[in-house]
This record gives structure tokens, C-alpha cells and sequence, in this order.
């Protein structure tokens, strides 16, 4: 791992995201500074991600081609990624939803990241530190789709020591504040 005494090899500051080569985990360049002008585009976009570019621009006090160069740039940077609907998913078939914690085996944080992804209903996905390792959000059709996704797949996966499920009572998406 080290070569010479304190001197970390370059293969593996490659693989530590913001140390060494530029680039992060995804292969993306380090962030560029966000001016206030940029802020007030994330917030508009966050409140309405179908904002025109005319009324952006009219709203933050510049030209529509100074607007559509600030969006591109933060979508090229990675800040922005994607655009999406914010989806009420009990009205959507998906009326029940819990906060799963899980310990896993040391150093199995990516293998199991994958299978996380796959299940049905994952909406979220952690890596955390305190008592336990991942936080995971799922939204399932009902409580035994629930139990049968912890207790049939989340403990199915031979790197989770151990799972605890928090059922969600009641939420609020938080639009940003301006």
C-alpha cells in the first residue's frame, strides 16, 4: 500500500474519491465554486425542476444563454443529477415505506451496495457510521411485502450480519429554502 514512508502509492490515491488523479469515485472533475447566482439556480430547479430557461434567467437577473451555460455546466459538473418527479408513493401503490438499518461484513460496503440496488421499492441507499453501516428507504405496496423483502432478501444477502426496520409514520419532502 505505501511505498516509500509516508508516501501513498499513486494506484491507491486513484481509488480515494477527491484525493490525487482530479476526479471523484465517477470519474467526474473536482466541483468548481458555486456563486450565489448558481445557488439561486439549484433552488429554483429543486422547487420546479420544469422551469423554462427563460424564466430562470428572468429570476436570477441574467441572460437566458448566461442561463442555459450555468445549468449545463452544473449538470456537466455532476451537481445537478437529473431531473426527476417527486413522487407521493402512497398515492402511487406504495403505501408503505420504512428506513431499514444494516450491519454488514467490514469492507463489503460495494457488494452489497449492488444488491441493494436491485431490490424492489429501494429508494434510498447510505453508507453510515454510527451502529450501524448502510441506511436504506424502501417503499413497498404493504407491510408483508415489507416483511417479505427484509426477511426473504435484505437477510438473504450473505454480507448482512443484521437488519433493523423502522416503519415511517408520516413524511415531508423540505423544498428549499430561499
Amino acid at each position: 500500500m505505501r511505498g516509500r514512508r509516508g508516501h501513498v502509492a499513486s494506484e491507491q490515491m486513484a481509488d480515494r474519491p477527491g484525493e490525487g488523479g482530479g476526479t471523484d469515485e465517477a470519474g467526474a472533475p473536482p466541483p468548481r465554486p458555486l456563486d450565489a447566482i448558481d445557488q439561486d439556480i439549484l433552488r429554483m430547479l429543486q422547487a420546479d425542476g420544469r422551469a423554462s430557461i427563460r424564466s430562470v434567467a428572468e429570476r436570477v437577473h441574467v441572460s437566458r444563454a448566461n442561463a442555459y451555460a450555468r445549468i449545463n455546466r452544473l449538470v456537466e459538473d455532476g451537481v445537478i443529477r437529473g431531473f426527476g418527479a417527486r413522487v407521493d408513493h402512497e398515492r402511487a401503490g406504495h403505501g408503505t415505506s420504512a428506513y431499514i438499518t444494516l450491519k454488514i461484513v467490514q469492507n463489503s460496503w460495494r457488494t452489497v451496495r449492488a444488491q441493494l440496488r436491485q431490490l424492489p421499492g429501494a429508494s434510498h441507499i447510505a453508507l453510515v457510521g454510527g451502529d450501524f453501516d448502510v441506511l436504506l428507504l424502501v417503499h413497498t405496496p404493504d407491510n408483508r411485502a415489507l416483511r417479505e423483502l427484509v426477511l426473504s432478501r435484505l437477510q438473504a444477502i450473505p454480507e448482512v450480519l443484521s437488519t433493523r426496520t423502522l416503519l415511517v409514520f408520516e413524511t415531508e419532502d423540505l423544498e428549499p429554502q430561499s
